[in-house]
């Protein structure tokens, strides 16, 4: 082992970075992993995430569940063996709905989850029914697959803190979150104990010699130093096109800007036990007749306009913490990634508003909003919101990347098969639905043209 050579070298020490340097060194036996950053671990996009996790995608194919299922099952392992030191739990994803009609659909998504690998539908549709809630803690003998509530006395018995319009509900069972940065702490500890290191830089260069991946070139407080490798991983989350440049490649890439928004909740609107809760129905934002006629004569007439469906939330901190987590995906412009980031100035009080549509005890924090924190990072996606996880044209040039808005969940189940090609073990039946490759196959190139819900939620 030398400074100056590594047997691979990993740009990026966000969850992605780390995942795949735990794979390799861990689970995999490589005993010479070098992690670059020019940032501390786990600090651009991985620290801005909801922390949640879920096995509920929907099509095209079961890939991305089947790669989900493992990823929750590598998770699983991990809480498992540290203890659960990083709170995993499996509380699950609660769709709601005050429209009659979107009943159908629910039962529709719910046998396609079933059909994909999910696990089973229960349907709960009387008030004897036998619907089994989720613990607040932990993750063991709980059940997979998706229940359904269509009976009105069920929901108000279990979840009267909805509102009282609620028709239904979808229940995602194999779902839930974790703390992300003691889950990549965690595996960034055990991966140097195997020999992986953290070496502060910038990748300026890639080298290649004969058509394939030779050296690295890193630039830092120490000036320009290169590392002699045969094998490099991309894995540089909003910054991955950037890096696919230096090896002449141009990634099928781009960023979203997304946000989320924390606040105490000292009123106790939301409760602490409650599962990560998604409102299915648009929304027009709650305001006075007041505050409709200034909004009506100023810039910001869009406020009262109709919203998207998909405003979601959950409790945040165990013990004595009241915080509560809201987010809302109702800007999905294109952008380059820039830093540092600027959101919405009006971002929390229209997450807030959205919110209180579900849960009306939220409305009572509106003539006087909380105090709030609102941050957020890259979503760094494809057109389909599928990942990539495989070689690059350059041999001995692999990626690990566009992991959205889903990186923490996926980021052990993307570097496990990422570490399947680096080392050139037997890949999984799915591994061909996250390879660079499929946009080169025009049946793919067709499929992308009817695609549908990409799951982004």
């Amino acid at each position: 082992m030398s400074k100056h050579t590594a047997e691979v070298v990993i740009c990026g020490a966000g969850i992605a970075g780390i995942a795949a340097a735990y794979h390799l060194a861990v689970r995999h036996g490589l005993t010479d992993v070098v992690l670059v950053d020019e940032r501390p671990p786990l600090s651009l996009t991985s620290d801005k995430s909801t922390e949640c996790y879920r096995n509920w995608w929907p099509g095209p194919g079961d890939d991305m569940v089947a790669l989900m299922n493992r990823s929750i099952d590598l998770l699983e392992d991990l809480a498992r063996e540290s203890g659960n030191v990083f709170r995993m739990n499996r509380r699950g994803y609660l769709f709601a709905t005050a429209d009659p009609d979107r009943v159908p659909g629910f039962l529709r998504a719910a046998r396609e989850a079933a059909a994909l690998g999910a696990g089973p539908l229960r349907l709960h549709d009387h008030p004897a029914s036998e619907y089994r809630p989720a613990p607040v803690d932990g993750f063991e003998e709980q059940p997979i697959g998706t229940d359904v509530i269509t009976d009105r006395s069920l929901i108000r018995r279990h979840f009267g803190w909805l509102t009282e319009d609620t028709v239904a509900l979808l229940h995602a069972r194999r779902c839930g979150w974790f703390s992300g940065q003691q889950l990549g702490m965690y595996m960034l500890e055990r991966a140097r104990d195997k020999g992986v290191r953290l070496v502060e830089g910038r990748v300026e260069a890639v080298a290649t010699s004969g058509g394939r991946v030779s050296g690295v070139t890193l630039a830092g407080a120490g000036g320009a130093r290169t590392i002699a490798t045969p094998r490099f991983v991309a894995a540089a989350g909003p910054l991955m096109k950037d890096v696919g440049r230096l090896l002449g490649v141009e990634l099928p890439l781009f960023c979203e800007r997304h946000a989320k928004v924390a606040f105490n909740d000292t009123l106790g609107a939301m409760p602490r036990s409650a599962p990560m809760t998604i409102w299915a129905d648009p929304v027009r934002l709650p305001w006075s007749d007041e505050e409709r006629a200034e909004l009506a004569a100023s810039e910001h007439r869009h406020l009262l306009e109709e919203f998207p469906a998909g405003v979601h939330g959950r409790p945040e901190g165990a013990g004595e913490s009241r915080v509560v987590l809201l987010i809302w995906t109702y800007d999905v412009a294109r952008m380059e990634p820039r830093f540092p980031l600027e959101f919405d100035p009006y971002y929390g009080e229209i997450a807030l508003r959205g919110m209180s549509r579900m849960v009306p005890a939220l409305t009572a924090y509106l003539s006087r909003l909380p105090r709030a924190v609102v941050d957020g990072g890259y979503y760094t996606r494809t057109r389909e919101n599928r990942f990539l996880a495989g070689p690059l044209p350059v041999e001995g040039a692999f990626i690990l990347g566009a992991l959205s808005g889903y990186g923490l969940m996926s980021s052990n189940g993307a570097a496990d098969l990422l570490a399947d090609h680096v080392t050139g073990r037997a890949l999984p039946r799915y591994a061909p639905a996250f390879r660079l490759e499929r946009y080169d196959d025009p049946a793919y190139q067709q499929l992308l043209e009817r695609w549908g819900d990409d799951g982004q939620l």
